[in-house]
């Protein structure tokens, strides 16, 4: 199946599967993480999180810490809606850290990917979750 027709039938699994894809290849992998960067995102990305731009090379950047912390990650999706090459989505970001600290991270993202199905644009707002309460994991 290709990539718009996933996004016009299944926008949900694809939104899930390019970020499943893209933490593992970010956290599996020992190589720069330019690799990963340019194999998930076109060459003039621009991500706006939290007001801030991540072009490629802030994007190589930020994914270093998380390749150094991150030992897992989990997407859980809520609401995903697609139009042509363009995602819109509200998800749960679950990620497990080297230290044995959990985060949950509330996202509402937009999105354009490109025919390939590497992400071109982006605008995202965060929000961090509560943890969980003393003594429950």
């Amino acid at each position: 199946m290709t990539v718009p027709d996933l996004l016009a039938t299944e926008p949900e699994r694809f939104l899930t599967e390019f970020f499943a894809s893209l933490t593992e290849d970010v956290l599996s992998g020992d190589d720069d993480p330019g690799g990963p960067v340019d194999r998930h995102f076109t060459p003039d990305i621009v991500q706006i999180s939290d007001g801030i731009a991540l072009t490629r090379e802030r994007l190589v950047a930020h994914m270093r810490p998380v390749r150094r912390n991150a030992v897992e990650c989990r997407y859980e999706m809520h609401e995903v809606l697609a139009v042509g090459s363009r995602v819109a989505a509200r998800f749960t970001l679950h990620a497990r850290m080297r230290k044995g600290r959990t985060l949950a991270t509330e996202v509402h993202f937009i999105g354009d990917f490109a025919p390939d199905g590497r992400m071109r644009r982006a605008h995202q707002l965060t929000r961090a979750l509560p943890g969980p309460v003393e003594g429950e994991r």
